[in-house]
């Protein structure tokens, strides 16, 4: 089986999350992906232990990768990487601010070096401006771009509790990729990219932006719930599940109030009539409706919904979500052995797709110095 990408050379200085997402993806498509690591490796790779032994995160975002231990203030590797670079597709580096130019690898240098090569610089801030020389991690873009004042519960910010900035920044990295290859196929020129964790998320904040300058007031945090629908939200049970239920128009109030809470006349009473009736009355609407399902199992509680067709979901611990009937998962080797693993999201109608393994640390190193010898 061969992959869209297949004969694509992608050369990356990548390190953490972002960038090592983007080229996870098109490792996953076939592209051959070489991956500088330092000598002592991406310091991903010692996020945790959790995976046989091995970071989580890396064994996430690594599979399928070559890895190239070089230095690049060393004259020898990094001509070895320019020949590299010389016969490269995608040239992706989301090293500290400035640091591959520095190195002699700046993107708009190796394009005119290389006019069909596409480059794509990843920061946390981008280029220009009084951030451009900000170290940049997850959690600190979450706080920067306005993510954590819209999380949580109302006593104060939360964190997203996986790494949404990265991520959002490496989808986005990736599409572009592929905008460029199909432009490319096109003209038969490459073209630079930049994208930032910050813009990844900002483009992620546009809802929230919208209605803060819209109406001049701020999505309040309102933890399981929502600020403007009524009820959206979380309900125990009496075997101490918790049931999140949305309604999303006056018809399936109905429904609910009909076959789940056994009050058809509910929606006629003062204060749950309509949705924004019900969200001024929110307290006394979500007080009445906890009480029917504390009384309920969370087996009972379903088989109601299901009857009342009422969009539900169970909140689940991530026991819950390792057995979930609706979680896909692949295998993929590792030094220290198999890994199961949440598949990719995206189902071909093929779907025969072959992962690679996630290298040790310079695995690749020897054939790959041996096959761009000068």
């Amino acid at each position: 089986m061969t992959g869209a990408l297949d004969g694509l050379l992608v050369l990356s200085f990548e390190q953490a999350v972002a960038a090592p997402y983007c080229s996870s993806r098109m490792a996953d498509a076939g592209a051959r992906v070489i991956k500088l690591e330092r000598a002592e490796g991406d310091f991903a790779r010692k996020y945790d232990s959790a995976a046989r032994g091995l970071s989580s995160y890396f064994v996430w975002l690594n599979r399928g990768k070559q890895s190239l231990v070089a230095d690049l203030k060393a004259e020898q590797d990094a001509a070895l990487l320019h020949r590299i670079a010389a016969q490269a597709d995608v040239f992706i580096q989301n090293l500290a601010p400035g640091a591959a130019a520095r190195s002699g690898f700046g993107s708009d240098a190796l394009r005119e070096a290389h006019p069909r090569l596409i480059t794509v610089d990843i920061s946390g801030y981008g280029e220009s401006g009084d951030y451009a020389g900000m170290k940049a991690y997850d959690l600190l873009v979450q706080a920067e771009s306005g993510l954590a004042s819209i999380t949580g519960r109302p006593e104060g910010p939360g964190r997203v509790g996986v790494s949404a900035c990265d991520i959002a920044c490496g989808m986005a990295a990736h599409s572009a990729i592929l905008e460029a290859l199909i432009e490319r196929g096109r003209t038969g020129r490459g073209k630079g990219l930049k994208v930032s964790l910050f813009d990844g998320m900002a483009d992620w904040m546009n809802a929230p932006l919208l209605y803060f300058e819209g109406t001049g007031r701020v999505p309040p945090r309102v933890g399981l719930s929502h600020y403007s629908i009524c009820p959206y939200g979380a309900f125990a049970t009496a075997d101490g599940s918790e049931v999140l239920i949305s309604i999303q128009n006056e018809r399936e109030w109905v429904d609910f109030c009909t076959a789940f809470m056994m009050e058809p006349e509910l929606p006629s009473r003062p204060g749950f009539g309509s949705n924004e009736a019900r969200v001024a009355n929110r307290p006394e609407v979500d007080t009445h409706i906890a009480r029917v399902f504390a009384a309920l199992t969370r087996a009972e509680a379903a088989a109601r919904l299901r009857l009342s067709r009422t969009a539900y979901g169970f909140v689940n611990g991530m026991a819950d979500f390792a057995v979930h009937p609706a979680l896909r998962r692949i295998e993929v080797m590792t030094p220290a052995g198999p890994v199961s693993m949440a598949a990719p999201p995206v189902i071909a109608t093929d779907d025969a797709r072959a992962y690679g393994p996630v290298p040790a640390l310079g695995a690749d190193s020897a054939a790959i110095r041996a096959e761009f010898a000068a």
